[in-house]
């Protein structure tokens, strides 16, 4: 897994800066045929970046605003963990106006992937009141009584309908302009109940309030189990309520 690969994509293509890209990636702005670009080199199979940048293709053509795979000189996707996108320019949400946006792009996000397969070798949030692994998850690296409240805050969306989630749409996740909200980052995409993505500052979705509790101890439940034992996810697994 190198850099080398970046020639895939042409001769002139040529890195600019590092960008935040969190531990998972190494990620930078790139310049592609004169065009500013977002290149993203990782550890994730090909299956997996299979399934993103195939899902990422289609929410362009559905209209949504999302960073749109590159092909290289001879049409792949993605090569060695390496994938080039479009830069999606724009700012943070900062109002509440803001954040019902969001939410808005959210939901046309969940509407329009009713039925879209798993993300391989990720399991949903009810997948894992049965299952002990999934992806970054390994709940048998959690203490007993912490998966207990995990699973029980999980257990309550059992038997919801499942759509693509984009898993962090927190502000650095989000581009705004007055045209447009655009999504980046899919690191974190998968298969899942779609109120998890939904769980916002000010409640700018709109739920009621037993949809957002349910919703706000299942997100804290998956951010303490993907992420254990840091800091952070210990800090989340305070925020789920004993069984």
């Amino acid at each position: 897994m190198a850099w080398d690969a970046l020639g895939q994509w042409g001769d002139g293509v040529a890195r600019i800066e590092r960008l935040a890209g969190g531990v998972a990636n190494d990620v930078w702005s790139v310049r592609v045929n004169g065009e500013l670009a977002v290149a993203r080199l990782g550890s994730r199979s090909d299956e997996d970046l299979a399934w993103e940048t195939e899902l990422l293709q289609y929410l362009d053509r559905q209209g949504l605003t999302v960073p749109v795979p590159i092909p290289t000189a001879d049409g792949r996707l993605f090569v060695d963990g390496l994938v080039v996108m479009t830069y999606v320019d724009g700012g943070p949400p900062e109002t509440q106006d803001d954040w019902h946006r969001v939410a808005d792009t959210l939901r046309q996000l969940h509407r329009l992937t009713q039925g879209w397969q798993q993300r391989p070798g990720w399991r949903s949030s009810t997948d894992l009141l049965h299952a002990e692994t999934g992806t970054k998850i390994d709940l048998g690296a959690m203490p007993a009584e912490g998966v207990a409240r995990c699973r029980a805050a999980w257990a309550r969306l059992a038997g919801r309908e499942t759509r693509v989630v984009h898993g962090d749409p927190n502000p650095r996740n989000v581009r705004m302009t007055a045209q447009y909200v655009g999504l980046i980052d899919w690191d974190e995409a998968h298969v899942d109940v779609s109120d998890l993505d939904l769980v916002l500052p000010g409640n700018a979705a709109g739920l009621d309030n037993d949809a957002y509790d349910v919703a706000a101890q299942a997100s804290a439940a998956w951010e303490a189990a993907v992420c254990w034992d840091d800091d952070y996810s210990v800090s989340r697994l305070a925020e789920v309520r004993a069984v």
